[in-house]
């Protein structure tokens, strides 16, 4: 699980940045605390804001690092072309010195109990030209203090965590561009491997962004053109809120291309009053329906792995009911049971509700006039007088009254 998320100079976010998924000592539902060794955590950090605060720029920022250590391995050295293969991060662009400074990004998490319930923290420095600084260190379940794994910075290289011969491995393979655990995880190196597949069990997706929209319109469940118990469990999915929709008929559609297979999917719907059923193609249900049925494959394999789902704008075409049934996903034990967690930005203020999300589950991003975003959450949130928000507090009123902060500030429109 997902311990903090911590990073610094990216897009709007000049300085230390802390998405802290650690339980507070707070009363409000005690039953979604998930203890793990010696971690309390929690199953979802939800961010308001407003437009252009850079709610999406958190997310973005562990895309990123998400990114880079899947796919570092690649860069470094230069391509047919003469240039370096390197994802390129966005600094801080607005004052005279974060340009040039490396941007950073760190995560903590922990192992399921059955893995022995170990702490890792893993990070690292960038700039344009290259990696700056890198480390991996690891807590045993029974222990106070962090072991080093690797460590490297410039021309120091300790790799003292690794086998011998992966070590070797690295120093002979090692790119300026890339990170250690991406090239490891490429070497086979188990402990390398472990950190990169983390990375893998966290999914993305932006509801606002109508080329990723496209994309995943286009992605079907595992398995859901071949296997109809796959295509049953999709409909009992449905039937939370669309019972209208029995089944799917899937169809092969004949290419010549051989590699790649498209499929006709039409949805099966129960005629009211009969035993008969009608067939539409599932590219003319509602956008809402779409948006589900995208979201089913993700949502299964972050239920199932009890990985990290990122959602930018999870309110965008989706009812209100519809999204408070997405969140209850993972914010339920008896449904969530491999502690899967959801971080996602919303402009939704309904959800700013004590009988939905607990204080420490609540996050707002504001932006000074300097372009500076802050991120902070409602649990640390003090008003004028030092006072802390209390649980029975009207958040969604007091939030819209400006009482937090975080929300735009408006005049009248003058269009001429």
């Amino acid at each position: 699980m997902l311990i903090q998320f911590s990073f610094k100079n990216y897009k709007s976010f000049r300085d230390d940045t802390v998405l802290d998924m650690s339980a507070t000592k707070i009363t409000e539902h005690k039953d979604r605390v998930i203890s793990i060794g010696k971690e309390k955590l929690l199953p979802a950090a939800a961010i308001f804001g407003a437009n252009a605060s850079g709610k999406s720029n958190v997310i973005d920022a562990f895309r990123f690092m998400t990114n880079y250590v899947v796919n570092s391995f690649k860069y470094g050295g230069e391509n047919e072309k003469g240039t370096t293969r390197q994802i390129m991060r966005t600094p801080f662009l607005f004052d005279e010195h974060s340009t040039d400074e490396p941007s950073t990004f760190e995560v903590y998490f922990i192992t399921p109990e059955s893995e022995g319930a170990k702490t890792y923290n893993y990070g690292f420095s960038l700039r344009n030209d290259g990696v700056v600084e890198e480390w991996l260190n690891v807590k045993a379940k029974t222990s106070n203090e962090f072991k080093s794994i690797i460590y490297r910075e410039k021309d120091n290289l300790d790799l003292r965590g690794l086998p011998t011969k992966g070590q070797e491995n690295i120093r002979f393979s090692l790119q300026n561009e890339s990170l250690i655990i991406s090239l490891g995880a490429k070497l086979k190196i188990s402990k390398c491997e472990m950190i990169r597949d983390w990375f893998y069990d966290i999914n993305f997706t932006n509801f606002g962004n109508p080329m990723e929209n496209a994309f995943l319109s286009n992605r079907i469940p595992y398995n859901f053109a071949d296997d109809k118990a796959v295509q049953e469990d999709v409909v009992k999915y449905f039937s939370s809120f669309d019972p209208s929709i029995v089944g799917f008929d899937v169809r092969l559609i004949e290419d010549d291309d051989d590699a790649v297979k498209n499929y006709r999917i039409d949805a099966i719907h129960k005629i009211e009053g009969t035993n008969k059923t009608a067939s539409i193609p599932l590219g003319e249900e509602s956008d809402g329906t779409l948006k589900m049925f995208t979201l089913y494959p993700v949502l299964q394999a972050t239920l199932e792995t009890g990985g990290v789902l990122c959602i930018d704008e999870l309110n965008s075409r989706l009812h209100p009911l519809l999204v408070r049934a997405f969140l209850i996903a993972f914010l339920d034990p008896n449904l969530n049971k491999n502690h899967a967690q959801i971080v996602f930005t919303t402009h939704d203020t309904w959800q700013l509700d004590n009988n939905l999300l607990r204080r420490d589950e609540i996050w707002f991003t504001e932006k000074a006039s300097s372009g500076v975003t802050t991120l902070f959450s409602l649990a640390d949130f003090v008003d004028e007088d030092g006072v802390k928000i209390r649980k029975d507090e009207s958040y969604e009123k007091n939030y819209l009254l400006g009482k937090y902060g975080a929300i735009p500030s408006l005049k009248a429109f003058d269009m001429f």
